[in-house]
Order: structure tokens, then sequence, then C-alpha cells
């Protein structure tokens, strides 16, 4: 193997790989390498990777990642938009039979994965045995919400997401009622996985450096809270209308919500029902209460 393909992703390590290869990391893509090891460890940690698990890695840069899932999981999905790190993560991965690597979108539109890296998982599983599916990922910045959301309401039957987002990212995920950052991501979210916070990163500890705190968070799917939400499809639209109008009250929210006509007597009755004031802010509502407001009005 080329001494150039450590998996010791430091920074000097980047710079004379990417000096080499005429790359410069994209900003509009995510491109910021994670250059601190100790917390690629506890990325790796909090997976609990073993041989039964195949790993799902989005955004595969330089391999290193990639070649540190295949030391613990029983093989690994890797997907990479970038033509110049897929070539890289190509060159650095040797082991075939027990990884697939996949130069491609992540997403095949905002609301729905794409379909080829499911059947890339299920072959590969296939193959080599495996029982779970954890994603493991340096997630690039533009797509950590659509991928974190479309997997939890996916039936790709993930078993957890353990993932490094831009901070205010991880501050809606693992918002409370009545806080700022409170609304439509954390309602889906925590009604469908548990969330929790692993670390706040400093942007210090990527090359290049974001502008912005970053966070590992972990999620992990719960099937009695999916069982609960009954249709979660469903529900995220209802929720997406809801915060529509963040300002407004919760009366006029449900009067104004899309493609419905719902009458201010109407919302008031079911309103009354549910023993929900009209006049409180959707985001001031408990995640049971929001269940509630959309099978009423979904």
């Amino acid at each position: 193997m080329n001494h150039l393909f450590s998996p010791r992703q430091t920074l000097s390590y980047l710079r004379n790989l990417f000096a080499e290869r005429g790359i410069r990391p994209k900003s509009k893509l995510g491109q910021n390498f994670l250059i601190d090891l100790n917390l690629l460890d506890l990325l790796l940690r909090s997976a609990e990777l073993t041989r039964d698990d195949l790993a799902v890695e989005i955004g595969s840069g330089t391999g290193s990642l990639t070649l540190r899932l295949l030391e613990v999981a029983g093989a690994v999905v890797s997907v990479e938009l970038d033509p110049a790190f897929a070539a890289l993560t190509d060159e650095v991965v040797q082991q075939r039979d027990r990884v697939s690597l996949i130069h491609a979108d992540i997403l095949k539109n905002k609301n729905e994965l794409n379909p080829a890296v499911r059947l890339a998982i299920e072959e590969l599983a296939r193959r080599n045995g495996t029982k779970r599916v954890k994603l493991v990922s340096n997630l690039p910045y533009a797509v950590a919400v659509p991928v974190l959301t479309n997997l939890l309401l996916s039936d790709w039957n993930v078993e957890r997401m353990v993932a490094t987002v831009q901070w205010e990212i991880a501050e809606r995920l693992t918002a409370l009622p009545g806080t700022k950052d409170y609304g439509a991501l954390a309602v889906l979210v925590q009604s469908l996985a548990d969330v929790e916070l692993i670390r706040r990163l400093s942007p210090k500890v990527f090359w290049p450096r974001p502008l912005v705190d970053s966070a590992i968070v972990c999620l992990r799917p719960n099937a009695d809270k999916r069982q609960h939400v009954g249709n979660p499809l469903k529900f995220r639209a209802f929720l997406r209308d809801l915060y529509v109008h963040r300002r407004k009250n919760l009366r006029g929210a449900l009067v104004g919500l899309p493609n419905r006509d719902f009458q201010k007597s109407e919302v008031d009755v079911g309103l009354a029902e549910l023993n929900i004031p009209g006049s409180v802010r959707a985001e001031t509502l408990d995640l049971e209460q929001h269940l509630r407001l959309s099978e009423r009005f979904g």
C-alpha cells in the first residue's frame, strides 16, 4: 500500500495528500475532515461495532475512517459523491469482499434515500452474514438533516446512527419544549428515536476549519416509539405544515394548514377535545401533544 494512504488522518497527512493530488476541499459539500484522532476513536467507540454489524459511511473522504470501520465491522458500505475522494478511497481499500464503495449521492432527493445504496447494503449483508446496520459517519453538513431524518423514516432497519453534525443541528435534535431550538425536527426525531449528545467539537479539530462548532450525536431508532407514532411519513408532513408559520399561535397555525380547509370553529372544537389551548404556540407542546394534534388535524 502506498505510504501516503495512512489511516492516521492528521493535518500534515491531509495537507501532503491534497497537495500531491491537487485536491481542494469544497466547503459547499461540507468537506471538513476530522483530524483529532482521539475524537475519531470516540466516534467509533460510540458505534460499538462488532463483526455482526454492517457500517454505513456517508462521505468517505480519504478513506481513513473507512479503513478504521473495516477493522471492527463485519462489512462497510461507503458512499462518496466527490469523484476525487471516491478515487482516493478506491485506492486505499483493498478488502473488496467486505466493502462496497459507491460513487453517488446518498440522496435520491431531499425526501428519499438513494435506492442503489439500499441494494448495496442488502447484498453485502447477505454475503457477510451481518445482522445489524449502523451509520457511522463524519456527515457532510449539507446533507446531515435529510440523511438522518430519511434514515429514521425509512425501513432500512438501522440500529443506530453515530455522526458528526453542526452544533446548531445537534441543538435542534436534542431541544426540549419551550426552548428556541425546539421545532419540527426535534419533535419528529425524538418521537422516533432516542437521541444522545455525545460531545461538542471545536472547529480546530477539523481541517479545513468550519466556521461553527460541531457535535457527535447518537440516534437510536426506537421500535416502540415508531409504533406509537403510527405513520411517520404522515406525521412528518403534518409537522412541516404546522411549523410553516412558526410565530402564529396554535389556533392560527391549524387554520392556516396548507391543503386543508379547517374553519376556526372546527379548530376550536378539536382543540377543546384535546384540552390544548389555541393561544399557545406549537413549540411549547410536548411530543405526545404533537401526536394527538396530528391524529386530529393531520
